[in-house]
């Protein structure tokens, strides 16, 4: 941003693609580190009580396999149009927050603070930053705050008068929050992926991160729990109310559920199970029952399943649900009623292409495929992946000895159990700098 330009509001940044001067994406801006100066000395002519603007130090940047990376702001030659401009050099060592800093999206939106002329709190809504004049430094410069209007009582409620002030004028923000909510957070989540919010909630602390778990839904955290590594689940479910844990559970697709509550101890397991509601809880049990590392501990109990007098065009009205994994939209699996798994007699699939090529009326019992050979669920995972690369599907059907589907495994649940659980990591470590060799950056993360 050139000196003398409109300063930047913080949740804007939110997910903005990074670019190099040459056009290539070098990330995401997940977040914004600042240095909290603190109480000014006395004497220092800014008043006793009120603290110093914080140095804008840089932006967190979420590159390629969700690495996060520390892009100081001595790089960034513009941000405009709902992006950032960086001058190429950009240093690929895994950021990590020292004491001193601090996250702005992650720890200073929601918190609340003291308006210095009328001593009353206001809730942080957003920071904005600006580039100091003929600097390349950075600061934030306002707040943009909400009064809490007070309720039947004396209780405060959220909801109020919103207004944008000089950071001058409140304090607070070097206290340790301890009621810290998560709204405004929460907000700048709404246009993101589940993925992309679990990387967020992985890098906060263990308290903002147990705020957020509080604040969401349950259908939402369960996708958010999906996407967070096996500690960071087991924590959050942990710190959970049981009934709350066990709503997650049951929010959450069947084998997502049994992965988890397998790296609980037996009697937490049971309880949880015990909580779910019994149709609900029963895919996730049968999942459980069998050994850990093959095709019926790791497969969906939810694929699409239709009975052989259905139309194409129902199995394409089904495919569409959006909601749907693409690996699971490839096909559909032909059986006799029932049509919950377990079903009646499983009859074969029918490609996803193969509906395309056929008229809306066709019966699907008309066109299934037979060939394709179903998997028995104690299958081990290195056979499953096999089968999945010679016959160059994305998912297989699982049958027990009765001929009845059980589920499907898909390719993403094969690799999410072959490959180790620091994968991303690993795969970023490989990946080479983006920009050549870091200058500023390197000094200051070590790299």
């Amino acid at each position: 941003m050139a000196a003398g330009s409109s300063r930047v509001f913080v949740s804007h940044l939110s997910g903005i693609a990074v670019f190099d001067p040459g056009g290539d994406q070098v990330g995401r801006v997940r977040d914004v580190v600042v240095m909290l100066r603190g109480q000014p000395p006395p004497g220092s002519g800014d008043g006793p009580q009120r603290e110093r603007p914080p140095s804008v130090l840089g932006l967190v940047v979420e590159v390629v396999s969700r690495r996060r990376v520390f892009l100081p702001m001595t790089r960034v030659t513009g941000v405009e149009s709902g992006q950032v401009i960086t001058t190429g050099v950009v240093n690929m060592r895994r950021f990590e927050q020292r004491p001193a800093e601090t996250l702005v999206l992650g720890e200073l939106l929601d918190r609340r603070v003291t308006l210095v002329e009328t001593g009353e709190q206001v809730t942080v809504l957003d920071v904005g930053i600006q580039q100091l004049p003929a600097r390349r430094d950075w600061q934030i410069d306002k707040v943009f705050v909400r009064r809490l209007r007070q309720g039947k009582g004396g209780a405060l409620r959220r909801r109020g008068e919103t207004l944008t002030v000089e950071w001058s004028a409140v304090t607070g923000f070097a206290l340790e929050e301890r009621e810290q909510g998560a709204a405004t957070l929460l907000a700048t989540f709404e246009r993101m992926r589940p993925a992309d919010i679990a990387n967020t909630v992985h890098h906060l602390s263990p308290k903002r991160r147990m705020e957020i778990a509080t604040a969401l839904d349950d259908d939402r955290l369960a996708d958010v729990l999906e996407e967070l590594p096996t500690d960071d689940q087991v924590e959050l479910l942990d710190e959970l109310p049981d009934e709350r844990a066990a709503d997650v559970l049951e929010a959450m697709d069947p084998d997502d559920a049994a992965d988890l509550l397998s790296e609980l101890a037996e009697q937490d397991k049971e309880r949880l199970l015990q909580l779910m509601r019994p149709q609900d809880a029963a895919p996730v049990r049968r999942l459980l029952s069998y050994e850990e590392g093959t095709a019926g501990n790791i497969m969906t109990t939810e694929p699409i399943v239709l009975q052989p007098d259905d139309t194409v065009a129902l199995a394409l009205a089904r495919v569409r649900n959006a909601d749907l994994p693409a690996p699971l939209a490839a096909q559909v699996f032909v059986c006799r009623p029932p049509d919950e798994t377990p079903t009646g007699r499983y009859l074969g699939l029918v490609h996803f292409q193969r509906l395309l090529r056929d008229p809306p009326f066709t019966l699907v019992g008309s066109i299934v495929d037979t060939d394709l050979r179903p998997l028995p669920p104690e299958t081990t995972l290195p056979v499953v992946s096999s089968y999945l690369a010679t016959y160059n599907i994305v998912a297989a059907p699982v049958v027990d000895e009765g001929g009845h589907l059980l589920g499907a495994v898909t390719v993403d649940d094969v690799l999410d159990h072959l490959l180790p659980d620091d994968w991303r990591e690993e795969a970023a470590q490989r990946l080479p700098e983006a920009g050549g060799p870091r200058a500023e950056g390197v000094a200051r993360h070590g790299g």
